[in-house]
């Protein structure tokens, strides 16, 4: 039985590294991850890959022997001719791909801003009135005013373990993933945001995501993932508490701003 190459092996390795950041780290998370993260992490396999193979001189000879084989072998003819002609076309798919202009994609009929539901839900638990619902931790903000303060932190320690890749470090919509979605996530420091909308809308778009946005006006494209699969109701408050803090910006109070 022939012996499978190290080099083999060691391609193999790096192809399975890179379906699995496309394809299933992507899934994981629910968010798409942009391609330049991609190649930073695909730029380390390969190092990792090459620090391997040249530990011992041995192990470097065996990696590079198909290569030496491939190039100099008579009996390899074929094999050099198809990837003579092999590789111009793949790279000149992958460069047309990238500097072929697109045709703009027709517009989607979606609203700026969508109607949210009657009823403010958590899961399958009815938590009140859209317009009547408060921040159940927002009277602290009077009444104990180191207890709101400790809200707030726990909203930035949530807003920093799951938000900001997204909406940034500044909450400005300038994450490290921002450039790879579509729309682009929601820019916090914008005047127009939270001021136009009560506490009990935000928590409605950041328990339900993308996925819970309503039927009228689909497509969605938002990537937003469902976040009360991951976080408890008093983190999603939290949350809301804390991009207030940051920005200054209070929220709206339902009957004001007609």
């Amino acid at each position: 039985m022939k012996r499978i190459s190290l080099f083999t092996i060691c391609f193999v390795i790096f192809i399975a590294c890179w379906v699995f950041l496309r394809f299933v780290v992507g899934g994981v998370i629910s968010v798409p991850i942009p391609g330049s993260v991609i190649s930073m992490y695909m730029g380390l396999v390969l190092i990792a890959i090459l620090v391997h193979v040249s530990v011992e001189d041995s192990r470097f000879k065996e990696f590079i022997r198909p290569i030496h084989e491939t190039l100099v072998d008579e009996n390899r003819r074929v094999r050099r001719i198809i990837l003579a002609v092999l590789i111009p076309l793949l790279l000149l798919g992958y460069t047309y791909t990238n500097i072929a202009q697109k045709a703009n994609p027709p517009g989607d009929p979606r609203d700026a801003h969508p109607s949210p539901p009657l009823e403010l839900t958590y899961k399958d638990e009815v938590i009140g009135s859209m317009q009547d619902v408060e921040n159940p931790h927002r009277h602290y903000e009077k009444d104990d005013p180191e207890k709101f303060k400790s809200h707030v932190e726990n909203g930035r320690r949530v807003y920093y373990q799951n938000c900001f890749y997204c909406h940034g470090d500044h909450l400005d919509g300038k994450g490290h993933f921002a450039d790879a979605l579509n729309p682009l996530p929601a820019n916090f420091q914008d005047p127009g945001i939270i001021p136009n909308f009560q506490e009990s809308f935000f928590f409605w778009r950041i328990s339900k995501g993308g996925p819970g946005l309503p039927a009228s006006g689909t497509p969605w494209n938002s990537a937003m993932p469902i976040w009360e699969d991951h976080l408890t109701k008093e983190e999603i408050w939290d949350v809301i508490l804390f991009l207030s803090d940051y920005t200054g910006y209070p929220y709206r109070t339902f009957g004001e701003g007609h």
